[in-house]
């Protein structure tokens, strides 16, 4: 399935296409977590610029998903949009592959005890 659909806030900065398209392109690519049958998927991506500082890491990102009752969140402040975009991005890559490996162990240990019922009643 795609990646859903990502609704885009943001706070003291100006939405253009240019990021509006950053965005969609590196949220893209964890679309290979998100079954098919996440038909209740909906994303929200916050971008906001800090306005208590004048340089440093004033820009902050945060997405929210939400994907099957759960929430999975990822936040970052960096100094340019593009690189705190990138680690929100490996954050939640990082939270989707946990969760993915936790589901396949519990299908895991499920069909062993099924089998070791089977195998020895």
């Amino acid at each position: 399935m795609a990646f859903p659909k990502i609704a885009v806030k943001v706070t003291n900065v100006t939405l253009s296409p240019g990021l509006q398209t950053l965005i969609d392109q590196k949220f893209s690519s964890l679309s290979k977590f998100v079954p098919d049958t996440a038909t209740d998927a909906t994303c929200k991506v916050e971008v906001e610029k800090l306005t208590e500082h004048q340089s440093g890491k004033i820009y902050r990102v945060e997405i929210n998903l939400f994907m099957f009752g759960r929430t999975y969140r990822a936040e970052a402040t960096e100094e340019h949009v593009e690189k705190a975009i990138d680690v929100v991005r490996d954050e939640l890559r990082v939270e989707l592959q946990s969760t993915e490996g936790k589901r396949q162990s519990m299908i895991r240990r499920g069909a062993r005890i099924v089998k070791d019922f089977l195998r020895f009643g």
